[in-house]
């Protein structure tokens, strides 16, 4: 590439490191954490069992609504699809002439 003297003049004065992307920041090391402890099986399946007693269980009657909304919703999806593809299928049959 060519250069002038404006050019040589500019270069020198922008440094060296014309062009290099500056270095980011170090990040400071996390503190390391202190190594669990562990527990027995026995102890184990003590804290599954308390945490399992706060779960929110749903009643039957929610477990009942909400599986027969979601039947509902699979067949009218299963509709809806059925319909596209026929559409579909009679558009390409149209479109390729396949079929009178």
């Amino acid at each position: 590439m060519a250069s002038n003297e404006a050019t040589k003049k500019a270069d020198a004065a922008r440094g060296p490191n014309r062009g290099a992307a500056p270095l980011p920041p170090q990040r400071a090391t996390p503190p390391a954490r202190p190594a669990p402890k562990r527990v027995g099986p026995a102890e184990f399946l003590g804290q599954v069992r308390d945490e399992a007693r706060k779960v929110t269980w749903p009643t039957r009657k929610e477990t009942t609504v909400t599986t027969m909304m979601v039947f509902i919703m699979v067949v009218v999806a299963s509709l809806f699809f059925v319909a596209v593809d026929q559409v579909l299928r009679v558009g390409v049959g149209f479109i390729l002439g396949i079929g009178a």
